[in-house]
């Protein structure tokens, strides 16, 4: 069984082929610039072997098109024809309260993600628009949802209600829906079989660190609790987003600096975070870079990213009564050893004790605590990719 794994942004599209017999990708890639100038596909074989094919590339119908054809390839391609395709899994950003579960596409889906625009609209079109696609494609082929939101939709009431007239929740659907739900599902499952006890018995906090971040509280396998909220921008530092503010800043901000309600959102996701304290970057490898040669912001932007982790870890602890394991993952998770150090630093106290010898590691899944530490330290390589074929198998098999 072959599954297609399709994940659009507003102007990319990335996708693998997994074979789930082996539950490894025969191909994958990435279309960059969709509906701009200089668009491209470039298609990586299960060898490794990079086909890069520029052309234009005006919207994700005809994105859609050029992948399925790279797919039937006779020269790099993966399967011999389209029929080899099960089913397609579509990662979908905001599913709101309607989806605590991935789902089958059908009609009523598809005016719920509309429905859910107005809560995710930099995300939520794009990925209506390339489900849009494949079925028109392949209308035979059953599509699948799986959405960032729905694993935190376990939380309860005192988790994810904000502070405001509960009528704002009754009326906007105002709450925490959390996100990167996929990818804290695939590692907590992950840690079960590291750490060779049931998932319904473990306490688990997951780090999802990358240029977006963010940590979710999980015990038995649900989510208790997480730190980005009714947006991504809430919770931590993040590569160009601000994390957690006093609200008041936001108004001071546009008075000060005469911003409208669109110029002050933009800011907050684009030109804050680490890039805008370290004045050097939002990647945070070159923030390393700028940080060891002396440079004070680079270093003040990192020390307050390691801040922030270690303080929802120290919360989530608290919220959990105890923990098990810590996970990183994700780009600065899975490949800063650093990063992991930084945070876990002066955390005894939690049973948490790092190894630095095995935290030398990068992209790897491996246990880097000390052998005697009552709290197990876990670098797990994060695979959403994997968790939506799964879960499309599952409901298609059905």
């Amino acid at each position: 069984m072959k599954i297609l794994v399709i994940n659009c942004g507003s102007s990319s599209l990335k996708y693998q082929a997994i074979d789930m017999n082996t539950k490894n990708p025969i191909a994958k890639g990435l279309v960059e610039r969709i509906g701009l100038q200089g668009s491209v596909l470039t298609h990586t074989t299960a060898s490794g072997k990079k086909e890069v094919m520029k052309t234009s590339i005006p919207n994700h119908s005809v994105a859609i098109e050029l992948v399925l054809k790279a797919l039937v390839s006779p020269e790099y391609g993966a399967l011999k024809d389209l029929g080899e395709i099960a089913a397609v899994g579509h990662r979908v950003v905001h599913g709101g309260e309607k989806f605590a579960n991935s789902v089958v596409i059908n009609d009523d889906v598809m005016k719920a993600l509309d429905e859910c625009i107005e809560l995710a609209p930099l995300h939520n079109p794009p990925n209506i628009a390339g489900i849009k696609a494949c079925q028109a494609i392949m209308p035979n082929v059953p599509q699948v949802a799986v959405f960032d939101t729905a694993f935190h939709q376990s939380m309860k009431p005192d988790s994810y209600i904000y502070g405001l007239p509960y009528e704002f929740y009754q009326k906007y659907g105002i709450r925490k829906y959390g996100f990167h739900g996929t990818s804290h599902k695939y590692v907590s499952q992950r840690a079960s079989v590291l750490l060779q006890k049931p998932l319904k018995d473990l306490k688990l906090i997951s780090c999802h660190l990358g240029n977006g971040a963010s940590i979710s509280a999980i015990k038995g396998g649900k989510s208790m609790e997480t730190s980005m909220g009714f947006t991504p921008l809430d919770g931590l530092l993040m590569g160009t987003r601000s994390g957690a503010l006093d609200p008041a800043i936001v108004t001071y901000i546009m008075n000060k600096e005469k911003f409208n309600v669109d110029q002050m959102n933009d800011f907050l996701n684009t030109k804050c975070g680490a890039l805008g304290v370290s004045g050097v970057s939002s990647d945070f490898r070159d923030i390393e870079v700028a940080a060891s040669h002396g440079n004070f912001r680079a270093q003040l932007a990192l020390d307050i990213f390691a801040h922030d982790v270690r303080e929802y870890i120290g919360a989530y602890v608290a919220e959990l009564g105890g923990v098990d394991a810590i996970i990183f993952t994700a780009g600065v998770g899975e490949n800063s050893a650093s990063t992991r150090a930084s945070i876990c630093a002066n955390m005894e106290f939690f049973g948490i004790e790092l190894d630095l010898e095995k935290n030398k590691v990068r992209g790897e899944e491996v246990d880097v605590s000390k052998a005697n530490a009552r709290c197990r330290v876990l670098v797990i390589p994060t695979n959403e990719e994997l968790m939506i074929a799964l879960d499309a198998q599952e409901l298609t098999a059905k």
